[in-house]
C-alpha cells in the first residue's frame, strides 16, 4: 500500500500578511506565488479580494501556475443576508480563482459573544455561502475554514459538528479545523481530529484540513498530530509567519510529513533540495535577517563546533545530524561537501535553462559565487544575476555595451507655489555595439570600429535611481529597441551591518530589483556596494545585460 497523500496549502499571502510589520507589495505576492508554485504546493491562498487594493489587483491579473491552485480568501455571507446577495462573498467568488475558502464560526461562545446572533442563523450563513461557492466554482471549489473550532469542541462538541455538517451539507469539500487562538495541545488536536475523522469517514466527498496558529509554539506539531488522526491537508505559512505568534511552519511541516513521517506530497525530491531557497526568499522579500536557529533551513541547523560533536561528525556525519542537510538544500560547517555544492549548483543552473557546465565551470562559479556573497551578495532570489555571473565563466555572454562613467546629482528647490521640489539628474557615458545601424547618422558620436559612444542625460523627481535608469535607457534603446517593454516594478535595499569597530555610515548596501518585461516574465537582479547608487547601477546593468542575452537567445 502506498503512504498517504498530504495536500500542502500556503496562506503565506493571506493569514501570513497579518504579521506584524508584513506588508506584501504586488510584486511581492507575485514572485512568491510563482516560487511556491515552482516548489510544488498544491493550493496558494492569495488574499482576500476586495480587502485591500494589492490584494484586488493580485486577483485581477493573477499569474499562471504549472501544478498549484489559486485559493480566494473570505467570509461567510453576513447574517439576515443571502449568500447570492452579499457583496463582501460576491467579491471573493467572483475572483480568478478556482476555489473558494470561505471562513464560518464553530464555536458556540463566538456566535453568542462576537456575532451575537442565533445559532442556527449561523448555521444557515455557512451552508448557503457554501452552496453559493460549489454553485459558482464547481463540485470542489469550496473549502471551509471552521475558524475557533478546537475552542468550540471543547465547550460545545456538538455545535462545532453542527457547524461542519452545514458547511458539508453546502458542498464544502474540505473542512478545515481551525486552532484560531493557538491554544490547544498536540494530544487535543489528536483526539478531537481523530473523533471529527471517525464522524466523517465514510463520506467521500468531504475531507479534513488542520489551520494551527503558534500561540504555545505547538503549530508545527499539532499539524503532524491532526495529520496523524486523518487530516489530509496541512494550513501554513512560509518561515511561520502570521498574526501574533505566527501559523504552522511549512519549511518545517513539508520535511517532518516527507522524511520522518514517511508521507507523499507534491513535493518532489528534487524540489525539496531547495527549501533552503525557498524560505531564505521570503526573508528577502520581507528585508529580514534569515533565523540562524530556524530547523532543517537555518544556517546553524548543521552547525557543529570543535571538540566531541566536530569529531564525531567528522568520523559519520549521522552521528549529530538527524538527516542529510543536503537533503533540504542545507550543508554542514565543519565537513563541507563541494560535491553536493556543485551538484545543488548544477541543479539551480539547470532550472534556469542554461544548459550543460562542466564540473571545473561549476567550481570556478561556486567559488565566484562565496566570494561575492562574502561581499554582501545574496543569489537566493537574484536567478538574473546568477545566470550572468555563470555564463560569464562558462563565456557566454555578449559583450553588448560597456558604462565607461556615470554621474548622479541631486538639487532641492521651491517652486512658484512654494512647494518642496527634489530633483535628480544622471549623466551616463557608455560604448554600445552598434553593428545595424548606419553610424553616418549618428551626428555628435565618436565611433571606433563597431563601437558607438553616447552621453546621454536625464532627471526625475522620483529619485537617482529612476533618472539613472532614464538615462541608460536613453543610451541603450535606440541600439536595443526590445528594453523599452522592460519595466522596473519593485525596489528592495538591506543595509548589511559594517565589521566591529567600524562606523553605521561604513556599511554595505545591498539592493534589488524586480523586473517584468513585455510578456509578463519577471526576474531579479542584485547590485552590491558601499554606496547605494552604485548598488543600484550594478543591479540595473544585470537587468539589461540579461534582457538582451534572452532575446539573443530567443532569435530564429
Amino acid at each position: 500500500m502506498s503512504a498517504r497523500h498530504i495536500e500542502l496549502f500556503d496562506t503565506t499571502l493571506r493569514d501570513g500578511a497579518q504579521s506584524s510589520g508584513v506588508d506584501f507589495s504586488f510584486a511581492d505576492k507575485r514572485v512568491l506565488a510563482n516560487a511556491l508554485d515552482r516548489f510544488g504546493i498544491d493550493y496558494i491562498e492569495g488574499g482576500w479580494p476586495g480587502a485591500n487594493p494589492s490584494d484586488s489587483k493580485f486577483f485581477a491579473s493573477p499569474p499562471k501556475f504549472n501544478h498549484a491552485k489559486l485559493v480566494a480568501f473570505g467570509m461567510t455571507c453576513r447574517a439576515e443576508r443571502s449568500a447570492g446577495n452579499d457583496p463582501s462573498l460576491t467579491q471573493v467568488l467572483s475572483a480568478k480563482s478556482p476555489i473558494a475558502c470561505l471562513v464560518g464560526k464553530s464555536s458556540a461562545f463566538q456566535v453568542d459573544e462576537v456575532l451575537r446572533i442565533a445559532r442556527d442563523e449561523n448555521l444557515r450563513m455557512i451552508k448557503d455561502s457554501c452552496a453559493e461557492a460549489v454553485k459558482r466554482k464547481g463540485a470542489r471549489g469550496c473549502f471551509f475554514d471552521a475558524e475557533h473550532f478546537f475552542d468550540g469542541y471543547k465547550q460545545d462538541s456538538s455545535y462545532a459538528l453542527a457547524c461542519l455538517d452545514a458547511a458539508a451539507a453546502g458542498g464544502a469539500s474540505k473542512l478545515v479545523l481551525c486552532d484560531t487562538n493557538g491554544g490547544t495541545l498536540p494530544f487535543e488536536v489528536e483526539r478531537i481530529t481523530g473523533e471529527v475523522a471517525a464522524r466523517f469517514g465514510g463520506d467521500e466527498k468531504v475531507s479534513l484540513g488542520i489551520h494551527a496558529h503558534n500561540d504555545t509554539g505547538n503549530a508545527i506539531a499539532n499539524s503532524l498530530a491532526a495529520v496523524r488522526a486523518g487530516a489530509d491537508q496541512v494550513q501554513g505559512t512560509l518561515n511561520g509567519i502570521g498574526e501574533r505568534c505566527g501559523n504552522a511552519d511549512l519549511i518545517a511541516v513539508i520535511p517532518n510529513l516527507m522524511l520522518k513521517m514517511g508521507l507523499r506530497t507534491s513535493v518532489e525530491e528534487r524540489s525539496l533540495t531547495r527549501l533552503v531557497d525557498l524560505s531564505r526568499l521570503l526573508d528577502h522579500r520581507l528585508n529580514r535577517v534569515p533565523r540562524a536557529e530556524s530547523p532543517y533551513v537555518g544556517l546553524s541547523a548543521f552547525a557543529h563546533k570543535g571538540g566531541l560533536h566536530g569529531s564525531a561528525v567528522a568520523r559519520e556525519t549521522r552521528a549529530y545530524e538527524h538527516i542529510a542537510p543536503e537533503s533540504v538544500g542545507n550543508r554542514r560547517k565543519i565537513v563541507v561537501s563541494d560535491q553536493a555544492g556543485r551538484a545543488n549548483l548544477r541543479m539551480r543552473l539547470g532550472d534556469l535553462g542554461l544548459g550543460e557546465f562542466s564540473d571545473g565551470q561549476l567550481d570556478r562559479v561556486l567559488g565566484e559565487v562565496k566570494q561575492r556573497e562574502s561581499e554582501g551578495y545574496s543569489y537566493e532570489d537574484s536567478e538574473a544575476s546568477l545566470s550572468l555571473l555563470a555564463l560569464r565563466v562558462r563565456g557566454g555572454v555578449v559583450d553588448f555595451y560597456t558604462i565607461d562613467r556615470f554621474r548622479v546629482m541631486d538639487e532641492r528647490r521651491w517652486n512658484a507655489l512654494g512647494e518642496e521640489v527634489i530633483e535628480s539628474e544622471a549623466i551616463v557615458a557608455l560604448r554600445a555595439k552598434d553593428k545595424d545601424r548606419d553610424k553616418s547618422k549618428d551626428e555628435g558620436k565618436e565611433q571606433g570600429g563597431d563601437r558607438v559612444e553616447r552621453l546621454t542625460a536625464a532627471v526625475s523627481e522620483c529619485g537617482p535611481v529612476n533618472a539613472l535608469d532614464k538615462a541608460l535607457r536613453k543610451g541603450l534603446t535606440e541600439l536595443y529597441p526590445q528594453l523599452e517593454g522592460l519595466r522596473l516594478v519593485d525596489y528592495h535595499v538591506r543595509i548589511i551591518p559594517p565589521d566591529e569597530g567600524s562606523s553605521g555610515t561604513e556599511a554595505t548596501t545591498r539592493v534589488s530589483i524586480d523586473f517584468m518585461d513585455a510578456s509578463g516574465e519577471s526576474w531579479t537582479t542584485v547590485g552590491v556596494s558601499a554606496n547605494i547608487i552604485v548598488a543600484s547601477l550594478r543591479a540595473l546593468d544585470d537587468s539589461y545585460r540579461y534582457m538582451l542575452f534572452r532575446s539573443q537567445q530567443n532569435k530564429p
